[in-house]
């Protein structure tokens, strides 16, 4: 069993937290701010630029800037790491972008002098996310407990999935639209579990950049606004520029009005234990009258209705 951990990926440390170990949690990452007590553990990585002041587009461009010149995304205090002396580093091989990757582990792992371990999850769909909960929990000695919790995870998801649903509506999922990305990763078998016709992407596939053609042509019921890392009052803010766009305008959900934002940042784009809430949140959309009874929290997601 590790004691002394550092995570470099949100998700692990929402699991951590789930599993009631964070007194083995001695560093963490900017991102980690869920739960909210997680924002006071140290933190030993912090982004290269701020994000938060910038449009869609311009995080766009600064993100291919700094791939064209293979620069870093993230900065790790080397020094405060040393001070922790982790015993094992937890991060991901999912994506490079979204959070601290193996190469960050590498350089620390290089910097210390005490080599800890490493564990790299790297989910790619819901039955990766769940069996993630059984690494991390195994790692804090805590086996029994997380099995305990992906059993509860998995009857949710099993409720969603069986009960009838009368509508199938096709559904795209948005994760940037300035340019157009599509949803990949475990976001596709959310929208199937939850009772919808994915389109265009497929599950366990990386998200891509696509024309805006494509979207056209699947002719959705149903546009679902998931940008990456983005809360829901930021999605509504960079919604205004779409909404002034006349192709966007012309597309059959948006003059149903059949656009919704939803909290990326809370239910989506992490591979943490909430993605659960968010098959719930998209089945509540996709079929509200059998799914009537099933909560979901108030400020997860809001129909954009067209101006």
């Amino acid at each position: 069993m590790f004691t002394r951990i550092v995570s470099f990926l949100p998700s692990a440390t929402e699991i951590l937290y789930l599993l009631g170990s964070q007194d083995q949690l001695f560093g963490v990452t900017h991102q980690c701010n869920f739960p909210p007590e997680a924002k006071n553990k140290p933190q030993v990585i912090k982004p290269v630029f701020d994000s938060e002041s910038m449009t869609s587009m311009q995080i766009e461009e600064k993100i291919q800037e700094l791939s064209r010149l293979q620069k870093d995304y993230f900065i790790i205090d080397f020094e405060l790491l040393k001070e922790i002396r982790p015993d094992i580093i937890i991060s991901q091989g999912l994506c490079e972008v979204c959070s601290p990757h193996t190469k960050e582990t590498d350089k620390a792992i290089r910097y210390l002098d005490e080599k800890p371990q490493t564990l790299v999850l790297d989910p790619h769909n819901v039955d990766d996310i769940l069996q993630n909960i059984i690494d991390v929990a195994i790692t804090v000695g805590k086996e029994t407990d997380g099995r305990q919790i992906r059993a509860s995870f998995t009857k949710r998801i099993e409720n969603i999935s069986t009960t009838f649903k009368s509508n199938k509506p096709k559904v795209i999922c948005l994760e940037w639209f300035d340019p157009f990305y599509i949803c990949g990763h475990w976001v596709p078998q959310m929208v199937e579990i939850a009772g919808g016709i994915n389109g265009i992407s497929i599950t366990g596939e990386r998200s891509r950049k696509m024309d805006f053609s494509e979207i056209v042509e699947f002719d959705p019921d149903i546009l679902i606004l998931l940008p990456c890392g983005f809360d829901l009052e930021r999605i509504i803010i960079e919604y205004e520029s779409l909404s002034h766009n006349q192709q966007w305008n012309s597309l059959r959900a948006v003059q149903t009005d059949m656009v919704f934002a939803l909290d990326a940042l809370s239910y989506f784009s992490r591979p943490s234990p909430r993605i659960i809430t968010g098959i719930e949140i998209l089945a509540k959309i996709f079929n509200p009258q059998p799914f009537s009874n099933l909560t979901t929290p108030s400020n997860a997601y809001v129909r954009i209705k067209k101006n």
